[in-house]
């Protein structure tokens, strides 16, 4: 099993930056492909950006040039960094985990996914 943990979460201004940070623990694999998701109220959950083991990434179209994500394999941690936030990324983040290799934004790719953390963007 492993254990997912978000953080760094929070009210921002629009314009304004956070990092999330999401710890895991249990059986992972340094192969293992991570993710964020969010959901915002009222909607599905959609994939935000993915990281692969050697550091390839993908993002949706909305977040790209704006959200930063990375990995840090000798701690078992990933980032994602959001830049220029706007209103429209309000939405509970999740990062999600995966035993799969390669870059995917399919969530049934994921096998593990953490509790949450809600990011507002709001002035």
């Amino acid at each position: 099993q492993v254990q997912l943990v978000e953080s760094g979460g929070g009210l921002v201004q629009p314009g304004g930056s956070l990092r999330l940070s999401c710890s895991a623990s249990g059986r992972t694999f340094r192969s293992d492909i991570k993710g964020w998701f969010r959901q915002a109220p009222g909607k599905e959950r959609e994939f935000v950006a993915a990281i692969s083991w050697s550091g390839n990434t993908d993002y949706v179209n909305s977040v790209k040039d704006r959200f930063t994500i990375s990995r840090d394999n000798t701690k078992d941690m990933m980032y994602l960094r959001m830049n220029s936030l706007k209103p429209e990324d309000t939405a509970d983040y999740y990062c999600a985990q995966g035993t799969k290799s390669f870059l995917t934004r399919n969530p049934h790719e994921y096998n593990y996914w953490g509790q949450g953390t809600q990011v507002t963007v709001d002035s």
